[in-house]
């Protein structure tokens, strides 16, 4: 359904001068940052464990047809690096990347000292800023906690509320064929 909505353009895939129509892959539509960033318009959604795109356009719209509307509205164009992973892809993934230093330091981190001191819960580190190892307070961030501060933000993300799905469809659908 996704593609079937880009216009066709005429394409040699073998470079023997006989043409096909194909969708036209490179045309791209992005969500302008004042309807995004209208609170009114969207609710945030917490991705659970091994949840995919689909599976939450399948949630929240009725249908996986969707999961394009999930991604465009998060700015994710890279599903594989931009999405959280699954418990055990994310265990496998930090594994291979810091090998036999898993739990070294990653960085140094203090709470900062003007504005906000303290969080807004437990995934909350906007109060900590990094610096180096010699600082007063400073305090290690092992690879394998960072990386999980990282999967923890890719968690949370925006769900354009089910009202607006088919405004949003009919505009993507004019911008995608202009």
């Amino acid at each position: 359904m996704f593609f079937t909505q880009f216009p066709k353009i005429r394409y040699d895939m073998d470079g023997n001068e006989d043409f096909k129509l194909v969708p036209d892959i490179f045309r791209r539509v992005k969500i302008r940052n004042k309807v995004r960033d209208n609170f009114s318009l969207y609710d945030s959604y917490d991705v659970e464990n091994g949840e995919k795109p689909e599976d939450v356009a399948f949630k929240i719209y009725g249908s996986a047809d969707y999961f394009y509307v999930i991604l465009m509205m998060n700015r994710v164009t890279n599903r594989y690096f931009e999405w959280p992973l699954s418990h055990l892809s994310f265990e496998s993934y930090v594994k291979d990347k810091y090998e036999d230093d898993l739990y070294g330091v990653h960085h140094y981190e203090r709470v900062q000292s003007s504005g906000k001191q303290k969080g807004d819960g437990p995934d909350d580190y906007s109060h900590l800023i990094e610096c180096n190892e010699t600082d007063t307070d400073a305090q290690s961030v092992s690879n394998y906690e960072y990386e999980i501060r990282e999967q923890d933000k890719k968690r949370k993300i925006k769900i354009l509320n089910p009202a607006y799905l088919s405004s949003f469809l009919e505009e993507f659908r004019k911008l995608i064929r202009r």
